[in-house]
């Protein structure tokens, strides 16, 4: 053996020793990063949130537009790291307050104790609000909230499917015909 095979095993042994390291490593993580801050795990949840907050009905819900995806990248790349820590905390406050009321996690609850839950954060992040000094962050549910209706009616889905949606908008027409239950219009 020439000294270019030994370096050539040599390197098929400790390339493949990295690379079934790395190979073991991802399959014994609980759940894969989707970003720097985010796992599945955690996108998964924030989708079940935003089905809550907007379900299927006769257009698709939040899920559909994948609405953890965006609130998984919007935290990361638009919050600051005070507002990005009280978000990753509100997932676990929201769980323990689901495992708290129903002695269950909130991805395990029935549609109905979820609506409940969030109904009753949502009362609770009103009042945060008005009591709130201008230099203290915003509670963790108007954070998801807020991005579910960001998210999803600037989605495809959201713009083209629950509301009035032109490609190509024509000129200005100021006083539309509008009847109640008529979807509103996309921009």
């Amino acid at each position: 053996m020439n000294r270019r095979e030994a370096v050539a095993a040599i390197g098929l042994m400790l390339g493949g020793t990295l690379i079934g390291a790395e190979f073991l490593v991802s399959c014994t993580s609980s759940s894969a990063k989707v970003n720097k801050l985010f796992d599945q795990d955690q996108v998964a949840f924030l989708d079940e949130v935003g089905e809550t907050i907007l379900p299927t009905t006769s257009t698709p819900g939040a899920k559909a537009a994948k609405i953890g995806n965006f609130m998984a990248t919007m935290v990361q790349d638009c919050y600051n790291a005070e507002d990005q820590k009280v978000f990753l905390n509100g997932i676990k406050q929201l769980d323990e307050a689901c495992e708290k009321k129903y002695d269950k996690k909130f991805m395990k609850a029935m549609p109905q104790e979820r609506t409940a839950l969030l109904t009753q954060l949502d009362a609770e992040q009103k009042k945060h609000q008005l009591n709130k000094k201008e230099e203290e962050p915003n509670h963790y549910f108007r954070m998801m909230k807020e991005l579910t209706l960001l998210g999803y009616f600037t989605s495809e889905v959201g713009a083209t499917q629950a509301l009035r949606y032109l490609p190509v908008p024509g000129r200005y027409d100021g006083c539309m015909p509008y009847k109640k239950g008529d979807k509103a219009w996309a921009i």
